[in-house]
């Protein structure tokens, strides 16, 4: 067999033609931060610039909702959390995990905190306090122009200026972490 000689513009015995060599390719612009980490298992279908599909959401941050379905139905909580790319939401003092802290320096305790699990929204619908009533959602436009969501049964408007300024407001605050003894 005869050997094969290669030098630095052949491929395999082969020259490289001109027109097949990479052109170097262009950065996007503008970079966008996602949120949420995946896990390694996790899939999510991308949009061609590859970022995650984002869903459209029944709940915003500050709603007062009631658990339909899981371990822990039929309680009413408020959300503070949403995550959009897989639809889920963080429920205060609702579905509560155990997690095993590690020790962070040398001689520091490890820990056992509760933390709130998400939730997936679909297990999720809006409650009206004053009525006692769970709902569907709609979405309408007042006399002013604005475009407000209401509860279908009640008729009751969600969306007002006092619930975001409050929603706004508990986001600001830190969280106090919950440690429990050994």
């Amino acid at each position: 067999m005869g050997s094969l000689s290669l030098s630095p513009s052949t491929f395999l015995g082969q020259r490289l033609s001109p027109s097949i060599r990479p052109s170097p390719v262009k950065l996007a612009e503008k970079q966008c931060l996602i949120v949420m980490r995946l896990k390694r298992w996790e899939r999510k279908e991308c949009k061609p610039n590859s970022l995650p599909m984002l869903h459209k959401m029944h709940v915003k941050v500050g709603d007062t909702v009631k658990l339909i379905a899981g371990h822990e139905k039929g309680k009413i909580g408020e959300v503070t959390q949403i995550f959009k790319h897989n639809s889920k939401v963080v429920i205060k003092d609702i579905n509560l995990k155990t997690k095993h802290m590690k020790s962070r320096e040398q001689g520091e305790p490890g820990q056992i905190v509760k933390i709130e699990a998400p939730i997936h929204s679909s297990n999720v619908m809006l409650y009206s306090k004053e009525q006692g009533v769970t709902s569907r959602v709609g979405h309408k436009t007042l006399e002013n122009g604005t475009k407000v969501r209401y509860l279908i049964k009640t008729g009751e408007i969600i969306d007002s200026a006092e619930n975001w300024n409050k929603a706004i407001k508990e986001k600001s605050k830190p969280k106090p972490k919950e440690v429990t003894a050994d």
